[in-house]
């Protein structure tokens, strides 16, 4: 199968918004409490929807802010080393970290976030690049950034508002994390945003969580592409795959099998793949196979980022085993 991503057209523009972390994670089967041993990512849902877009053909920016340190060094060199553009506002706070202990059954994985007093939390669009949002074809941000103060919240709404302005696409996915708000905050903060949006992605779990839509993917896929006039919003479904609703359309993809090294980052992969197959001119199911192929191939990577290529996507949708590649 080609791949419309990954043409010789020129490259479709990106830009992203929110906090990037640091992981600190010990080796697997170790638990926090009595590891010597922690391995270093960097990893936040905007730059790792920034880093798979990229690696996948696009042109792509990170905003945020970060203290000037040595910490906030680290993350802009594990952004910048995937080929992003760290477009990065220096203020007062610190870096956020989180801590995750990876487990199988029946323990299963847990994380602890430590990321109070971050310096993203105060950033404003005054001292943010915002140049290159209204420069981008697509602007992308997700419902961690306003879960993670009311100025973010401001901020996140005038961003996208921006964005539309100046007649970039923008993607927002719900995800929602159960440790930073409650759902009936999230619905109250997140419904007046996707007005603001185009390409809203949404898990099946979240849509009943926060938006108290407990129905089949179609059906909630569909009431939200109405109800928001959004051009496309695809839900998630984890290991049963995504449903996607464009233009009155519905349109079905499975998950993809794969052997799971991390499986942090999955979905913000699926998003990277989706949006550069979009941006470059893939049609809606194209675009979700580079989506399901693109997050496959997360799951076999340690860390937050999608560390894939272009000829991978491709072996993937070719139907290529995986073996070894003598």
């Amino acid at each position: 199968m080609s791949l419309p991503a990954f043409d010789d057209a020129p490259a479709p523009t990106l830009a992203t918004f929110g906090e990037s972390m640091l992981r600190y994670s010990p080796p697997a089967g170790e638990r926090l409490e009595t590891t010597d041993d922690l391995a270093v990512h960097v990893g936040g849902a905007e730059s790792n929807v920034a880093v798979a877009a990229g690696r996948l053909g696009c042109e792509a920016a990170w905003l945020s802010k970060l203290p000037d340190s040595p910490l906030g060094r680290r993350v802009e060199r594990g952004v910048r080393e995937h080929g992003v553009e760290p477009a990065v506002a220096t203020g007062e706070g610190r870096v956020g970290t989180y801590y995750l202990e990876p487990g199988g059954k029946p323990r299963g994985t847990s994380v602890v976030y430590d990321r109070a007093d971050a310096a993203v939390r105060t950033a404003t669009p005054d001292e943010l690049a915002v140049d290159r949002i209204r420069a981008a074809d697509a602007f992308y941000t997700s419902g961690i950034t306003p879960a993670l103060s009311d100025t973010l919240a401001e901020t996140t709404e005038e961003l996208l508002a921006a964005a539309g302005d100046a007649g970039a696409t923008r993607a927002f996915d719900l995800n929602y994390r159960g440790k930073l708000w409650s759902p009936d905050a999230a619905a109250e903060t997140l419904r007046p945003l996707f007005d603001h949006v185009d390409v809203l992605v949404v898990a099946a779990r979240d849509a009943a969580t926060v938006l108290d839509r407990d129905a089949e993917p179609e059906t909630v896929a569909r009431t939200l592409a109405a109800d928001y006039d959004c051009e496309l919003v695809v839900v998630t479904r984890g290991d049963a795959g995504a449903v996607a609703a464009h233009n009155g359309d519905i349109h079905e993809q499975g998950a993809l099998e794969t052997e799971t090294a991390d499986p942090v980052g999955t979905g913000d992969a699926f998003v990277g793949g989706l949006l550069a197959s979009r941006l470059a001119g893939g049609t809606v199911p194209e675009a979700l196979e580079v989506a399901a192929a693109t997050a496959a191939l997360k799951r076999t990577v340690a860390g937050d980022a999608a560390v894939v290529t272009p000829d991978e996507v491709a072996a993937v949708l070719d139907g290529a085993d995986g073996g070894i590649d003598r």
